[in-house]
């Protein structure tokens, strides 16, 4: 059921729309940019349709599902809602649910009662831009989850995932998976983009293969790099494109996919 254009899920369902920006990362959302494109506010939280809300209930087939694009699982506003979302992933067992957020220091109070260590069907995830950010990934390390994992997109600098915590303990050693990801926006405007470099993606890449048992998912080179490499792909997403040494789609407990540009599914 591949319906996403995100290359490392299979299908989206937002609860809720709408955020609040909480660090750099956030600057150029494309979240905003869909609602100012449709005259919505973009930081106004909205519960979905009920038609939206529930629908994953209704797909059979095993799916990969991302929540929230639109919005943050965690965030404050939808706190009234999220039992119900909580419910909809409780009784799709079927799906794989990957919970990605900027605010981990919310998640502990927000996990349903009948959470334990976490359940077979959920992902959960953080997204760290710049190394200022891996206190994010430090808070997750400590919440019971059956698979953790980090996003980092947009990729703002080099960041070293091999730092250890105050205990001497390597953060990544309590993840299974890593996405990598260049920023996609405009040359001028209110959505644009920051520039990456390919030495950032080779050292992260090298650091993780050779250190740790991370998966590794390198998802687009970005608008920068689009643009002074000549790539076609509008994001930088196809690996056809790439140097060798950065074609690594690889999923947890999965050998890597490098045969570029073909739909993915878990």
């Amino acid at each position: 059921m591949k319906k996403s254009f995100i290359q490392w899920t299979d299908n989206t369902v937002n609860f809720w729309t709408g955020c609040e920006r909480v660090s750099l990362g956030c600057r150029f959302c494309y979240m905003y940019r869909l609602k100012d494109q449709n005259g919505q506010s973009g930081s106004v939280v909205r519960r979905s349709s009920d038609a939206k809300f529930y629908e994953a209930l209704y797909w059979k087939e095993p799916t990969m599902i991302f929540t929230c694009s639109m919005s943050d699982f965690f965030i404050e506003e939808a706190d009234i809602w999220r039992e119900d979302a909580w419910d909809v992933i409780r009784r799709t067992p079927q799906h794989k649910w990957q919970i990605l957020t900027k605010r981990p220091e919310r998640i502990k109070e927000c996990l349903p009662a009948d959470w334990g260590e976490g359940w077979d069907n959920v992902w959960l995830g953080t997204s760290i831009e710049t190394q200022k950010y891996m206190h994010r990934a430090t808070t997750l390390s400590k919440i019971p989850a059956k698979l953790r994992f980090i996003s980092a997109e947009p990729l703002l600098e080099e960041i070293d995932f091999l730092v250890e915590d105050e205990n001497g303990v390597r953060i990544i050693d309590s993840f299974k998976w890593l996405i990598l990801g260049f920023e996609t926006g405009n040359e001028f405007g209110a959505y644009r983009y920051r520039p990456g470099e390919i030495a950032w993606l080779e050292r992260i890449i090298k650091d993780l293969k050779e250190n740790t048992t991370v998966a590794v998912f390198n998802k687009q080179l970005g608008s920068h790099l689009r643009k002074t490499m000549g790539l076609k792909h509008p994001h930088g997403g196809n690996m056809s494109e790439w140097p060798m040494n950065l074609r690594i789609r690889e999923f947890p407990n999965r050998q890597s996919a490098i045969t570029a540009d073909l739909p993915l599914s878990i």
